[in-house]
């Protein structure tokens, strides 16, 4: 038994056959996950010829120094907004070797959310080397930061396993 629950092991290890046979790599910049999504990659033995860096930027200021994610968007969006999650993504993917790269930013909680923004929002984005653009906005709620966290993962996978045109 792995450190993340079986489906997410599951899914993982999938996605990292899948995209060893395509010849892709994958980044992943993550703020509420704090490095759970390339972890999960990484769980998976063989996961090196599929993954090629995660960026944890928890802070608006990682975000711009990391992954070249605009003060201007930050101050006009803010860090849990579709705008930040596709700079996030774009950022990882021009500053790694992947093929793709996920982002995540949101709110798990327990405090921290707003009547605009909840606890439980959360903005995933994907961008390819192809051009490949997709942004989901979750809404989990309130159901415990754990649960958020490993939410936010399992979409996140799903992402990167649609990407691949994997079943989901």
């Amino acid at each position: 038994m792995g450190l993340y629950p079986g489906d997410i092991e599951q899914q993982a290890a999938a996605i990292i056959a899948a995209y060893r046979d395509l010849g892709w790599m994958i980044a992943t910049a993550e703020s509420c996950t704090g490095g759970l999504i390339v972890g999960a990659l990484t769980e998976i033995a063989g996961s090196s010829a599929v993954v090629d860096r995660g960026f944890v930027t928890y802070t608006n200021q990682a975000k711009m120094d990391l992954i070249g994610v605009s003060s201007a968007t930050l101050e006009a969006f803010g860090a849990v907004s579709k705008e930040t999650a596709l700079q996030m993504a774009q950022g990882a993917l021009i500053r790694s070797t992947a093929h793709v790269a996920v982002a995540v930013t949101g709110i798990a909680g327990p405090g921290g959310g707003s009547a605009e923004k909840p606890v439980g929002l959360v903005h995933l984005a994907l961008r390819s080397r192809s051009g490949e653009v997709e942004h989901r906005e979750m809404r989990y709620s309130d159901i415990g930061r754990d649960q958020v966290r490993l939410a936010t993962v399992r979409t996140a996978l799903d992402m990167l396993a649609r990407a691949a045109q994997l079943p989901a």
